[in-house]
């Protein structure tokens, strides 16, 4: 999606019904270290959260972030109860991580709208963000999320560290592909 290219200065990401990643801006990869490295059919923010231990180092209240993921899912379960491939992946959950399993049960429901989430980054250390959810008009089932940081705050400047990153990153890319092309 060019639309989250275009936000530069703050982690953007476009979620399905399923949680399924469906675009991100560069900040957003950088913040979630190596998602867009994981396979396609991967890339999907339960599985993220639930079976990759980066994700429980990146957020500071693991167990917080987790039960609301659940909550989404049970959510998106409630609008789509006969999606098979919801069911997979609430079963592929279930089978892995006791966790979701435990809190599957508990049927909670949570729709994200906005807060705030603490992560300690390995590349730029802690950053508290907060961050908003909209619904793109059209498509109820798809999750636009939005992550800033206060004005002047660290976060904002760690933020900005890792935008730096990404932006050496991209040019580093972009010079060792011209290179190859050659």
């Amino acid at each position: 999606m060019r639309a989250l290219e275009n936000v530069a200065d703050i982690p953007a990401l476009l979620l399905g019904h399923r949680l399924d990643l469906l675009a991100t801006n560069r900040l957003a990869c950088a913040l979630y270290l190596d998602f867009d490295a994981l396979p396609a059919g991967e890339r999907n923010m339960a599985r993220y959260i639930f079976l990759n231990d980066a994700a429980r180092d990146l957020y500071v209240d693991w167990p917080g972030t987790a039960r609301e993921i659940v909550g989404m899912l049970h959510l998106y379960a409630s609008h789509h109860p006969h999606d098979p491939r919801l069911a997979q992946l609430v079963g592929d959950l279930s089978d892995s991580d006791p966790d979701f399993r435990r809190w599957w049960a508990d049927h909670d429901v949570y729709q994200p709208r906005y807060g705030s989430k603490r992560y300690h980054h390995p590349l730029v250390g802690d950053l508290t963000l907060g961050f908003e959810a909209f619904m793109p008009m059209g498509d109820p089932d798809q999750t636009l999320g939005l992550y800033t940081a206060e004005p002047g705050s660290p976060s904002e400047k760690a933020l900005r560290m890792l935008a730096g990153r990404t932006a050496d990153n991209a040019h580093i890319s972009a010079a060792g592909a011209a290179k190859h092309e050659q």
